[in-house]
């Protein structure tokens, strides 16, 4: 190609001759025809061999600059001014190279306000795997996407429909959807007033609240004056009252009431059950707010373990049988629901605190069957290495952990001796253990998290009684305060946050193990329970997985609803 490219520059051997918009382009056939399929074609079955000159239509000079250059040098110039133009006109010639990268140059600058644009591309050109990353992306950030794309107004009735039939839409109200849909009637209403009430029975609306519901529903002016809008609505309202919906897998199966997918799921792992500790893994879904049970093919129970999730994977390190107490770090893959073991700790760690910072996996104290531990270590997947680091100041087990703002928390805890109020935390990049301030309780078994800017300390087991209460430390005073107290008092329990609410799972009440969850609202300041878990346990381990590509695996199930579902009629 360094030789094609040099008589090219001397304008040597030539044999054919391009008119594009008023402008030649010399070319070598040989060339254009290792790049390009529709040259290729034109050179050897759509022309005789002596033929020389060629028109190109539907292409602009400069266009064809860059791709020619393309074809001489493997080098393409897109720019945001150029890429449209030049995908259509590489896909028109055939030169899949530009089209790869013109596609990859796209999905890397999807934004909330050019996606649509791309998407409509998509709709004209086939290329199935953009297509699919690019609606994907516009049913993540639909909330941004409606409030930043003029594009959107211009949307297809058939387009929107696809967009807000999905299961995957995220939202965090179902309001947001209704509410563009009115704005996109409102863009156009003569021509697309028909359209609403086919539009109406895309959207959860038997979700929202019902103060809500009356009064920006079924009080709307647009939906009130149209008769089949209002037919929808009575239909909602007869769902919206229906108890079935609210108690049993009716609003699974119907379109009105059907919860979206959830974008993050809770997974729990493992624990103490009874008398034994386990393997299950159940997964709570706060769309539909249902625990459902994973199978499991790692069929080591284990508890007082950590997890953590990191890129689509939840690692499970250490942790104890009853028996053996582990220095093992498993992988499961949720992609392809598969388990890997990768390298072990340095020492087995029962009762072990867990964090992720930086994509590396820290595993703190514990207690090694000998001794409760102060030391530290950290784990690079890239490397499959664990690493010892700077220690802690005391010795913890039963403590627990979080990450927050470049450094790591970590408080209360057993030494063997006493159930500590103290806490620490840790700067990475001075590889430093600080104590902060103490907790205003003494807790062994806590569960400890980083939320709404500070470092929460929940429940726990004071020496004398298992807690239910809850502070938090502000990292900016080095100070705690109080904060409202949990329905049940409860230690060895886990934690996670999902979509903004702070979840507490299981634990172990002072008599037994129990299944109990709750969840906060740090807007209100209340906390309200949840559905329970299928089994109850302690020492169990929750981590929070978020971006599957297979979501719906773990999901409540959703069954497949016909195009003449009942809930529209």
């Amino acid at each position: 190609m360094a030789t094609f490219e040099e008589l090219r520059k001397e304008q040597m051997l030539f044999d054919a001759l391009l008119n594009v918009a008023g402008v030649q382009f010399p070319a070598h056939k040989l060339v254009l025809c290792s790049c390009s399929t529709y040259f290729k074609a034109l050179f050897t079955n759509w022309s005789s061999p002596d033929r020389q000159d060629f028109d190109i239509s539907d292409v602009s000079a400069d266009i064809m600059e860059i791709i020619l250059d393309y074809c001489y040098t493997q080098v393409v110039h897109i720019t945001p001014e150029n890429i449209q133009a030049l995908f259509i006109a590489a896909d028109f010639l055939g030169v899949s190279g530009i089209t790869q990268a013109c596609c990859q140059v796209m999905k890397e600058q999807l934004s909330p306000s050019n996606c649509i644009a791309v998407w409509g591309l998509t709709n004209q050109y086939h290329y199935p795997e953009l297509k699919k990353q690019v609606f994907s992306y516009i049913l993540k950030h639909f909330e941004d996407v409606v409030s930043s794309s003029e594009e959107f107004l211009h949307l297809s009735r058939e387009d929107l429909c696809s967009i807000i039939d999905e299961d995957q839409l995220n939202v965090k109200e179902e309001s947001t959807v209704f509410e563009a849909v009115l704005r996109w009637v409102s863009h156009a209403p003569q021509e697309r007033i028909t359209h609403l009430a086919n539009l109406l029975t895309k959207v959860r609306l038997a979700l929202v609240p019902l103060d809500y519901f009356f009064q920006q529903v079924q009080g709307n002016n647009l939906l009130q004056n149209n008769r089949e809008c209002m037919v929808v609505v009575i239909r909602i309202i007869s769902v919206m009252l229906d108890a079935r919906v609210r108690e049993s897998n009716v609003s699974l199966s119907s379109r009105l009431a059907r919860p979206r997918l959830p974008q993050a799921l809770l997974l729990s792992i493992g624990g103490w059950s009874g008398a034994n500790p386990v393997n299950n893994i159940e997964v709570y879904d706060n769309h539909a707010n249902r625990w459902v049970a994973v199978a499991n093919n790692d069929r080591t129970p284990r508890a007082y373990h950590g997890t953590v999730f990191l890129n689509g994977c939840v690692y499970l390190i250490g942790g104890f049988d009853g028996v053996v107490r582990f220095n093992t770090t498993h992988k499961y893959d949720l992609a392809n629901h598969t388990w890997q073991e990768v390298a072990p700790m340095h020492s087995p760690r029962c009762y072990v605190s867990v964090a992720l910072l930086d994509g590396l996996i820290y595993a703190m104290g514990g207690h090694n069957g000998d001794v409760r531990l102060e030391t530290v270590e950290r784990y690079s997947p890239e490397t499959n290495q664990w690493t010892m680091i700077s220690p802690m100041n005391e010795q913890r087990s039963d403590a627990n952990s979080t990450a927050y703002d470049g450094k790591i928390y970590i408080c209360g805890g057993f030494n063997g001796e006493q159930v500590l109020d103290t806490a620490e935390c840790y700067n990475p990049l001075t590889d430093q253990w600080t104590m902060i301030s103490n907790m205003t309780n003494r807790r062994s078994g806590v569960s400890v998290i980083a939320y709404a800017n500070e470092i929460y300390a929940v429940g726990g087991f004071s020496g004398m009684a298992r807690l239910n209460t809850m502070e938090a430390y502000n990292p900016r005073t080095n100070t705690w305060r109080p904060l409202p107290d949990l329905l049940y008092g409860r230690s060895n329990f886990s934690i996670g946050v999902v979509d903004e609410r702070l979840y507490v799972v299981g634990g172990f009440n002072g008599s037994t193990t129990i299944n109990r969850v709750e969840c906060f609202d740090v807007k209100t300041g209340v906390w309200s329970e949840v559905q329970n878990m299928e089994i109850s346990r302690s020492a169990l381990s929750c981590s929070v997985a978020y971006d599957l590509p297979n979501m719906a695996d773990y999901a409540a199930p959703r069954p497949a609803l016909p195009d003449d579902d009942p809930t529209v009629e």
